[in-house]
């Protein structure tokens, strides 16, 4: 799907992407999680109970090919990113609760991403076509180190961990903008071509892990701000480094097939929460 130099371009955006992200991190949100960990362990808890059983649910129930079921699974799996930091901001969240899960999301993906990536693919993996667990971990262990750069620049100059970011977030954008037009070049047909079931999976797993998450957040009391941040932090997942997984540890053969459902939910994913942002800012003047 992607040509050399193309998958050059695209580590590149993901270094750059990890290091916006670690831009908005500081020790301070962990020694946060250490001091109120509540909101925090249910947000993780979500992040990565609902949305695996979620994708894995939506693949058995919708009969998917096995690598499309996977790749729903590999987003499923995947820790947060910076966008749900912005659409908490605009919905009048808990920022501060949704920087704090994306730092630990992030980190214990290390372990809770491939850990939930062999519980749910067992069913549509097979001698031929298995996930590369270690190629995952060691994927994930990469992308930690410019996330821990952007977090040392934050430390030593605010103003340039703010530039930072700031290109981080438009490396993301580009990640997909890559992705999408070189899919649209090589599989442009797939549009009209895509059965319902593959629309439904792109959006139901946002939709579902967003609401998924505010109903536990709301389970457990927490205040309204803070079930806005961990509904957010639930279904909107870091789909940037999931299509860059998928890329670099499935075989070239498989990357046709695997990446369609995963750019239907990035792009699906922004609009459902831009729409949900927009009725909870119009309630809120309402009020």
């Amino acid at each position: 799907m992607l040509s050399g130099p193309q998958q050059a371009l695209l580590g590149v955006l993901l270094i750059v992407l990890m290091m916006g992200l670690g831009s908005t991190l500081t020790v301070a949100n962990f020694r946060e999680i250490l001091r109120s960990p509540k909101g925090p362990l249910i947000g993780l808890a979500s992040q990565f109970g609902w949305m695996p059983l979620v994708a894995f649910g939506l693949a058995v129930a919708l009969d998917l090919p096995d690598a499309m079921a996977l790749s729903l699974i590999v987003v499923g799996c995947t820790p947060g990113g910076t966008t749900s930091n912005l659409f908490t901001y605009y919905a009048g969240a808990d920022v501060a609760l949704s920087v704090s899960m994306t730092a630990i999301s992030s980190v214990t993906a290390l372990v809770m991403m491939p850990l939930t990536l062999s519980l749910y693919s067992s069913s549509f993996t097979d001698a031929d076509f298995a996930v590369p667990t270690r190629s995952i971990v060691l994927t994930l262990a990469v992308m930690l180190v410019p996330m821990a750069i952007g977090m040392l620049v934050r430390a030593r100059s605010p103003a340039a961990a703010r530039k930072i970011e700031r290109i981080g977030g438009l490396s993301g954008v580009g990640v997909l903008l890559l992705l999408i037009v070189s899919g649209l070049i090589s599989n442009g047909h797939l549009l009209l071509e895509s059965s319902a079931s593959i629309y439904v999976a792109g959006i139901g797993l946002g939709l579902v892990g967003i609401l998924l998450g505010y109903l536990s957040a709301a389970l457990f009391r927490l205040p309204e701000p803070s079930r806005r941040a961990v509904a957010f932090e639930t279904g909107i997942q870091n789909s940037p480094l999931a299509l860059g997984i998928i890329i670099a540890t499935f075989p070239a053969e498989r990357h046709g097939e695997m990446m369609w459902i995963p750019l239907l939910y990035a792009l699906f994913v922004i609009a459902t929460a831009s729409l949900i942002t927009l009725v909870l800012r119009r309630r809120a003047i309402d009020a």
